[in-house]
């Protein structure tokens, strides 16, 4: 289990930085990352201030505009 999600984490992290082509596999890796945060923060309230980058956000919007497309 953390060696999935630490994969997610660099799949992510290296999108961001251009090591990697931003593909499917980033936003599902997002995705998954999101939604583990989510759960995060429903379990804990001390988990309810922490939010991704302004970078990851900018690569979420990303995918929601290519969607609409």
């Amino acid at each position: 289990m953390i060696g999935t999600d630490s994969n997610h984490c660099r799949i992510v992290a290296g999108s961001l930085v251009g090591e990697r082509e931003v593909d499917e596999r980033t936003f599902a890796s997002l995705a998954i990352l999101g939604e583990r945060l989510e759960r995060l923060k429903e379990t804990d309230e001390t988990y309810s201030g922490i939010e991704f980058s302004p970078d990851v956000q900018k690569l979420q919007r990303r995918k929601n505009t290519m969607n609409v497309f």
